[in-house]
């Protein structure tokens, strides 16, 4: 039997020779090893032609717009993301797997259905579209982390994938994740760690760490990830850049890979992740627009409901979740944001963190409630080890039947009970920070309890970066604070002004379930709020 070691290094290396001779970064313009920050190189290095970087700074509906009146074709569009992805994985290691060759022929066959017929394919027509490794496309692998599925390509596609491609997107890379994607840093025992293109000494999150990296180093204008305790929001959030976690059943998940499979006490979703809110909307609207009910039984037919902006809205802010304190730069940036939506006329409650310790530890009994059998069995085969981050599940006992039953009651009933206190308060949403962290040092991400709890409670919800970045200047450790508890003590002890010095700073926008279309007006309120602060504009 191979070790997992050598099939790591085949791995590795064959996704290497996957790049093109053109596409290497030649040696003499490779930014340094100790070079942090890398989003600038398409700009700076000269690598990239005049042309080439018109079409990587441009929005998605500019893209699909130039493509359909046959100003640029999807085919130069697709080499151009194809260079900038790999460009992108010589500097961050984002990918997991390469479909250049695949795009580039699938570019031109759209391109000559629009020649031909004057029409696009559908509403994503020759635009290249990343995707999260567990999503599954004919002829590729999906290893989620795991060594023992290297060498193992997929027969058949992911329902979004179909949807995707039926709306003609290009397809062109997946990115890569942690083991089982489990753990909220993108490091796994068959690609390694994935950094953060903004400062390379930093996380780019995870679980949807390689889209995260991709997308902020400007790689890619729409990816999807997906989230079933922050996997979308952390990752997001690490690396400035926009995402919606919505409520189960507003977007298809059927026939992806997981590491959890037939984990349903808490469902996986997944989403887009952009640079902009407009082109997570125009990815939204897209999708629901395509029927995904007609080939998901669990996707829910709610057509898109559009959503104009209210003139005053309610917010509550949670300040804190009654575990961890928000580092300085976050809690510093929620007080701003704060003050900007009462400075635009908006009303802002307090809003307690009550029932979020009992929402948290669930969640985490329900990940481990099989003892960590499914991880376990995915590691066994190649001898594998467990990373120490995945601690939980090596040491986990398995639940039985009635257990897990108390664990649906007790779910069940934390809902309502935040339900009720939500109709109470009559609110449209609860802004709050989307981690403790703008972003955290290899290593250190030690808490998702920000993120987790709107997974139990199932609530669509936006991470969003606010405009703020962390200053050493400003931000620098609390003088006197007194821990909310352990794991707080210890963030607070390990943060690091110095560390994240300029990195944006994001916050989560939390609504009700199923309301998609609120949050991102919602959030679109937010930012009109905290880019003018004027009142009269809304």
């Amino acid at each position: 039997m191979e070790s997992w070691k050598a099939i790591a290094k085949s791995k590795q290396e064959a996704l290497k020779a996957a790049i093109p001779p053109e596409w290497v970064i030649p040696a003499h313009l490779l930014p340094p090893e100790h070079q942090a920050d890398v989003t600038s190189f398409p700009r700076q290095s000269g690598w990239f032609t005049t042309r080439e970087l018109e079409i990587l700074s441009a929005l998605a509906p500019r893209i699909l717009a130039h493509i359909e009146t046959g100003s640029w074709t999807s085919e130069e569009v697709t080499k151009v993301f194809c260079k900038a992805a790999a460009a992108a994985h010589q500097l961050t290691n984002c990918l997991s797997e390469i479909l250049f060759d695949e795009a580039i022929a699938r570019a031109r066959e759209l391109d000559e259905h629009l020649r031909k017929t004057g029409k696009p394919k559908g509403p994503f027509h020759g635009l290249p579209i990343s995707l999260k490794d567990n999503f599954n496309i004919i002829g590729k692998d999906s290893t989620v982390g795991f060594t023992s599925l290297v060498n193992d390509p997929a027969t058949y596609n992911s329902t979004l994938t179909d949807l995707l491609l039926d709306a003609g997107a290009v397809l062109y890379v997946k990115t890569n994740v942690p083991t089982a994607m489990m753990i909220a840093e993108t490091v796994n025992n068959v690609f390694g760690r994935t950094v953060n293109p903004r400062n390379r000494n930093l996380t780019s999150g995870g679980s949807s760490g390689g889209e995260s990296a991709l997308i902020a180093f400007g790689a890619s204008r729409i990816g999807v990830g997906t989230d079933i305790g922050g996997s979308l929001r952390i990752p997001a959030a690490c690396t400035g850049i926009f995402t919606l976690r919505p409520s189960f059943g507003r977007f298809p998940n059927l026939q992806t890979r997981s590491g959890l499979a037939g984990q349903e006490a808490v469902n996986s979703v997944n989403g887009p992740m952009a640079s902009t809110l407009e082109e997570i909307a125009l990815y939204s609207k897209a999708v629901i627009d395509q029927q995904p009910w007609l080939n998901d039984p669990k996707c829910l037919p709610i057509p898109w409901r559009p959503t104009e902006p209210k003139h005053r809205l309610r917010f509550a802010v949670m300040w804190h979740d009654g575990i961890v304190t928000p580092t300085p730069p976050v809690a510093r940036a929620l007080q701003e944001t704060v003050h900007r939506l009462r400075q635009a006329g908006h009303e802002v409650i307090d809003w307690a963190p009550t029932g979020h310790q009992e929402l948290r530890q669930l969640l985490q009994r329900k990940f481990v409630a099989d003892g960590g059998k499914s991880v376990r069995g995915l590691l066994a085969p190649t001898g594998e080890p467990f990373r120490e981050e995945m601690e939980d599940y090596e040491k986990a006992t398995e639940l039985g039947v009635h257990a897990m039953w108390q664990i649906h009651l007790e779910r069940n009933s934390l809902q309502m009970e935040y339900l009720r206190r939500w109709n109470e308060a009559g609110i449209d949403g609860i802004l709050c920070p989307t981690t403790p962290y703008s972003s955290v040092e290899h290593g250190k991400f030690a808490y998702v309890g920000y993120t987790g709890v709107f997974n139990v409670l199932d609530y669509s919800v936006v991470s969003f970066p606010c405009g703020v970045k962390a200053s050493k200047m400003l931000d620098g450790p609390y003088q006197s604070h007194r821990a909310l508890s352990e794991v707080d003590d210890r963030i607070q002890r390990d943060y690091d002004a110095s560390a994240v010095d300029g990195m944006p700073v994001s916050l989560q926008l939390v609504a009700r379930r199923l309301e998609e279309e609120k949050v991102l007006m919602m959030t679109g309120v937010v930012l009109q709020a905290v880019t003018s602060g004027v009142k009269s504009k809304l």
